[in-house]
């Protein structure tokens, strides 16, 4: 196995269990004998080690900044059977979270560096598990991976791959970037339906964003459903429809779900449809959020409840800047809409912004209004989606709940 060598004083960070090795903390790369190539393939497993000689741990080679990611410490080879046992560990942890009941079999089974495994998203969908690999080291072990999850996961029967967006673009990638894993029996993501507190959603993993549902707001969407009675209430950016439904349960009196997409739109049709076949109390809008909230402004609408969940306005740190401005005036707007006694839910799922200047940047909207403000809650990522102590980098969801006099 090639291993990498550190600069002196470099292991401090991997000996606090940090699972980055960053391409600047690297002294040399010592090439196995037989190894011809001038540096390790991209997704190669390699031995990182201190500058003394001691063994920090195993890990996939990625080209870029992060040039290391670490899947086991303390050990020059990963175990024969290393996937059966995160895969086992990680299904242990959400049965005793709860998660895998006979109304809820939706959840996520392996969050990348929060279950200690740099670079693997796994959700599950009732039968279904869905893959995602951001290195190409898991990509390459993607086979092995859904054999784990079949092995492991008793609800699983199939596997479905969707890497196409999550890859290193320039990445040389064998093998397809999408694809069942699995032998299927005719699965068709377009009729596939998924529960979710005893809630069914149709979920598109095919076409859909991420995974095919944004399975990190189940616990966010659930206390949604606690203040939604007989409010009226606004959904933005409601991709299909999550926070709706749940607000359709509550007992809201009105529920407006606004996406820019037509085709998160007909989701979020179905999906209220197949729950409540008889509901004459939702809209669904396709519409830019910025010129939806500038309308319904000019003709003095007004919500009790308000739900901001965008996309990521910052990807990258070097877009912070411009994110903190898109945040501010979205939730200025939604504050001038919400009537006395009303809520906001607002969120970031950025990881570029954290949660104190997401929260100055909210701070700056209710000021620029000029309401009096109360935060009831504030939310993050739920338990299926852990951050992993040594790695605070996983934290990324933030969310505030308003009270708006």
């Amino acid at each position: 196995m090639t291993t990498v060598y550190l600069k002196p004083h470099k292991e401090e960070s991997l000996k606090r269990f940090h699972p980055w090795v960053f391409s600047g903390a690297i002294a040399r790369v010592v090439l196995d004998a037989t190894h011809k190539a001038a540096a390790p393939e991209e997704g190669e497993l390699v031995c990182v080690r201190s500058a003394a000689d001691e063994v920090l741990g195993v890990g996939h080679w990625q080209i870029g900044s992060i040039a290391v990611r670490i899947l086991a410490f303390g050990v020059e080879t990963l175990p024969a059977d290393y996937w059966l046992q995160r895969i086992r560990a990680a299904y242990k942890v959400r049965e005793t979270l709860g998660l895998v009941q006979p109304d809820n079999n939706t959840f996520r089974l392996i969050h990348g560096e929060g279950d200690f495994v740099p670079g693997l998203i796994v959700d599950i969908y009732a039968d279904t598990a869905v893959v995602q690999a951001h290195s190409i080291g898991i990509h390459m072990s993607r086979n092995e991976i859904a054999d784990a999850i079949i092995a492991e996961v008793p609800q699983v029967q199939n596997v479905y791959y969707k890497s196409d967006d999550t890859l290193p673009f320039k990445a040389p990638v064998e093998g397809n970037r999408v694809g069942w894993l699995t032998e299927t029996t005719g699965v068709e993501s377009q009729d596939f339906w998924s529960k979710e507190n005893g809630l069914s959603f149709r979920i598109d993993w095919l076409r859909g964003q991420k995974t095919g549902f944004f399975i990190d707001q189940r616990e966010n969407r659930a206390l949604v459903e606690r203040y939604a009675a007989d409010k009226d209430v606004l959904n933005m950016f409601c991709y299909t429809g999550g926070f709706s439904l749940y607000a359709l349960r509550g007992g809201a009196r009105s529920v407006d779900s606004v996406d820019v997409s037509q085709k998160a739109i007909d989701l979020v049709n179905i999906n209220v449809a197949k729950n409540f076949p008889k509901a004459t109390n939702h809209t669904a809008v396709t519409a830019d959020a910025f010129e939806y909230l500038a309308s319904q402004k000019a003709q003095n609408r007004t919500y009790d409840l308000i739900i901001l969940d965008p996309p990521a306005f910052a990807k990258h740190r070097d877009a912070v800047k411009n994110a903190l401005r898109g945040y501010q005036r979205i939730n200025a707007k939604a504050i001038e809409m919400i009537r006395p006694g009303g809520i906001l839910f607002t969120f970031s799922c950025s990881q570029a912004v954290d949660k104190e200047a997401f929260r100055l940047a909210v701070f700056s909207a209710t000021a620029q209004v000029g309401r009096k403000v109360r935060i009831l809650h504030q939310l993050h990522q739920p338990q299926d989606h852990p951050i992993n102590i040594y790695h605070p980098e996983g934290e990324y969801l933030k969310g505030l709940v308003l009270y708006i006099e």
